[in-house]
């Protein structure tokens, strides 16, 4: 837009410099042979008392010779006689111009070699008509045109820079603020709900900024009451899970009694968790993340014991590996744990009992990769299982029940990392979903990841290579 008005602004220039400085150049040369031709009257009138007195040649030789032009060889005057016409002087014009002139009685200009011809007619006291001839050179014609020229020619110059420099200052003061503008939309897309637009610029930017302005407050609102709501909905929970808690307390002794108190505690802090990260998050400040990680193979551990367990129960062999060493990520430990809870409970609720299933950790230096495998079916259609209230797992399988937010959770993980989430194939016949999460915030490039169904395969075959830690569902328990 910027460099669009200083074309502009330089063709109009250039157009009003051309259409008055060509006329105002023609002009000049007019008023420079004017001049000349002015200054060569003024020369002929000088001889003309002589004429009026005497026509005597040596009295007019001497006359000519004593003025500028005579003496210069640019003066020459003819006059008729009885034997002839007598020409003093160093003549140029030709004979019928000259007898043209004298019969017309008006002065007339005629060109010849080397410049131009003054042919003026002047009164014998005889009463015939005399001409007197007065050479102008071409260069006196058009003396001074070239300067006047040149000058002109810089004025226009100066004018065009001129104009072109106002119109970048211009531009710049209607373009920056636009710029300011798709930038802060281009945060506010990214999650830097703190940003805001100075409103400032001219009439109709200013607008655009306040609207802006008002519109991001409004998002920060929106989700401000959404979490609210969230908090208020997970509040409501605790008197059934109460209940629940309760009842689990008079089963009695034994695994399963052990086991559903222990996923009723779970419950119940996942649910102090849900309401305390809702009422707790703030909109992430303009500039990046704000810091918060946690260690991914102390958070994976700690939920692979849980799952374990009920692994253990339904006869699923389990396989852990890649996590013997720390490994910060910048997720919170919350959301790491909800993230992985919904890959691995799909596993569970989508997959036959007795189905084998594992968690592979893998760092790549600028980026943690988190695989979830199984031997189940798979997913038919996994862009479909990508979206937002779908379930790809039900399309495969035929379960109902499922809200299809699980994917969704763990889609929103990856990305506030600046990474992303795939569905392929895994070595173990069914599912395989990688988590990429990015450590540094900025989305790793694409042509390294590929696509979806070929990573999975190709990390298989990595991982078959590589020394892992494989831990079973007895040892997990």
């Amino acid at each position: 837009m910027r460099w669009a008005l200083v074309k502009v602004c330089l063709a109009v220039t250039a157009m009003v410099v051309i259409a008055f400085a060509v006329p105002l150049g023609l002009v000049i040369r007019e008023m420079a042979g004017d001049r000349a031709f002015s200054d060569a009257e003024r020369q002929a009138a000088m001889i003309a008392p002589t004429l009026s007195i005497t026509t005597d040649r040596e009295e007019l030789t001497r006359a000519v010779l004593s003025t500028e032009p005579g003496d210069r060889g640019r003066l020459a005057v003819h006059v008729p006689g009885e034997g002839g016409p007598l020409d003093i002087g160093t003549r140029r014009a030709t004979p019928k111009d000259v007898a043209t002139v004298r019969t017309a009685g008006r002065a007339s200009i005629t060109e010849v070699t080397g410049g131009f011809a003054l042919l003026q007619p002047t009164a014998l006291g005889t009463g015939d008509i005399a001409v007197v001839e007065v050479f102008v050179p071409e260069g006196e014609v058009s003396h001074g045109v070239a300067t006047a020229w040149l000058m002109l020619a810089g004025v226009g110059l100066a004018l065009i820079v001129g104009s072109v420099a106002v119109a970048d200052r211009l531009g710049v003061r209607m373009v920056q603020p636009a710029q300011r503008l798709a930038g802060a939309a281009q945060d506010l897309g990214e999650g830097r709900l703190g940003t805001r637009v100075p409103e400032e610029g001219p009439t109709e930017l200013r607008s655009a900024a306040v609207a802006f302005n008002s519109m991001a407050d409004q998002v920060v609102q929106l989700l401000a009451n959404e979490r609210e709501l969230a908090a208020d909905l997970s509040h409501r929970l605790r008197t059934p899970l109460t209940v629940l808690r309760l009842n689990a307390a008079s089963l009695g002794e034994g695994p399963a009694a052990e086991q559903t108190r222990a996923a009723v505690q779970q419950l119940e802090h996942e649910v102090d968790t849900i309401i305390r990260t809702a009422r707790e998050q703030r909109p992430q400040p303009q500039g990046g993340q704000t810091g918060a990680g946690c260690d991914a193979s102390e958070v994976i551990r700690e939920r692979m014991g849980f799952w374990s367990a009920l692994a253990e129960d339904e006869g699923r062999e389990v396989r852990l590996a890649g996590v013997d060493r720390t490994v910060r990520i910048p997720v919170a430990r919350p959301e790491l744990a909800a993230a992985l809870d919904a890959l691995l409970g799909n596993v569970f609720r989508h997959t036959p009992e007795g189905t084998a299933f594992s968690v592979d950790v893998h760092h790549s230096g600028d980026a943690v990769i988190v695989l979830v495998s199984d031997a189940g079916p798979g997913i038919s259609d996994p862009k479909a299982a990508l979206a937002r209230g779908a379930s790809g797992r039900d399309a495969a399988s035929g379960s109902v029940g499922s809200t299809g937010l699980g994917l969704d959770i763990v889609r929103r993980v990856a990305e506030s990392t600046g990474g992303d989430l795939r569905i392929g194939r895994s070595v173990l016949g069914g599912t395989e979903v990688r988590i990429w999460i990015g450590l540094y915030g900025s989305r790793p490039e694409r042509g390294r990841r590929g696509h979806g169904r070929r990573v999975g395969r190709r990390t298989g075959r990595q991982r078959r290579k590589e020394p892992r830690t494989t831990t079973g569902s007895g040892a997990q328990h």
